[in-house]
């Protein structure tokens, strides 16, 4: 066995000669050297399988001078390929989402006074809810509330602040409403209206305080005065939804909010005589057509004064 294997070794062994699948050392590959390339790249043809239907006015030819080593090569090749588009003008597309444009100050205003609203409701709950209910007259203890509401003057204070700025907002929305703004300009119209509203109130406030003075009726004067002002309070928080309406919304909506706020202030109007007379009646026999007498003249004469003075001061610098 071991020399039958020696001997088949030998006979391979004596077979290993020029083997005929050895490459050759004349290798193609070693002719063409690509890197070397300075030229420009060919022009593809229309039919280029890759689609069939190539972009029109495609320009797919690049410069003499654009080469391998240039760095704009990628750009120029995605500029001029016939696929691809990028010599077209890129395509404006429009959202349907609305724009306000210029309203953005009063969406911080409106912000400021909703978080002040909230942060006095948060702060004085009690005061909130003895206002609420000698408002709408739920209790039967109204002295009682009245001076609960009285003892706490910082709220009160700023809530009669808050109406004079959601008045004049709302005042300042009408008059550019009708076109009636004789500045142009929104924001000195609002400054004018909270002016005004702070000039009425406080003549009203010292003309009743003295009155009541004058006349020994001190008692009778400090009840109209404090419903007068409740009144503003809560007129005050009832025109906050609608000064959102007013600034932002448009069309029937609008219409529809400024027509129910009309219907809000003068059911407070006429609210605030039914409260008045019913204090007053109580402390002064005073005679039902004589106190509609003096609402018409000092609180609905003063107002269609101010509107016929504005009339005319619209009317002269027309």
């Amino acid at each position: 066995m071991i020399f039958s294997a020696l001997f088949f070794i030998k006979i391979v062994a004596a077979q290993n000669g020029a083997d005929s699948t050895v490459i050759s050392e004349n290798d193609s590959l070693s002719h063409y050297d690509t890197t070397n390339l300075t030229g420009f790249l060919p022009t593809l043809k229309p039919d280029d399988s890759i689609s069939k239907r190539p972009l029109k006015n495609a320009s797919w030819q690049l410069s003499s001078s654009a080469s391998f080593s240039d760095k704009n090569l990628i750009q120029n090749i995605l500029q001029r390929h016939p696929f691809f588009g990028f010599w077209v003008e890129p395509l404006n597309i429009r959202s349907d989402i609305r724009q306000f444009d210029g309203k953005e100050l009063f969406f911080y205003v409106l912000i400021f006074l909703f978080l002040v609203y909230a942060i006095l409701r948060q702060a004085f709950p009690k005061y909130f809810n003895d206002l609420f209910r000698l408002f709408f007259r739920t209790t039967m203890k109204q002295r009682q509330i009245r001076e609960q509401l009285i003892q706490t003057p910082l709220p009160s204070f700023i809530l009669n602040g808050f109406f004079v700025i959601n008045g004049a907002l709302y005042i300042s929305f009408i008059l550019q409403h009708f076109k009636l703004n004789p500045f142009g300009n929104f924001w000195v119209m609002f400054f004018y209206s909270c002016l005004g509203l702070s000039i009425i109130y406080l003549v009203k406030f010292l003309g009743l305080k003295i009155s009541g003075w004058v006349f020994n009726m001190q008692e009778a004067a400090n009840s109209y005065i404090f419903i007068v002002f409740i009144n503003n309070k809560m007129l005050g928080l009832l025109l906050l939804p609608f000064l959102v309406l007013l600034a932002f919304a448009q069309g029937n909506i609008y219409s529809a909010a400024l027509t129910l706020s009309w219907c809000v202030v003068a059911g407070l109007l006429a609210y605030r005589l039914i409260l008045t007379y019913a204090a007053v009646r109580n402390q002064v026999k005073v005679n039902p057509f004589h106190f509609f007498l003096y609402f018409c003249g000092f609180e609905i004469a003063p107002l269609l004064l101010i509107y016929k003075g504005l009339l005319l001061f619209f009317h002269i610098t027309a």
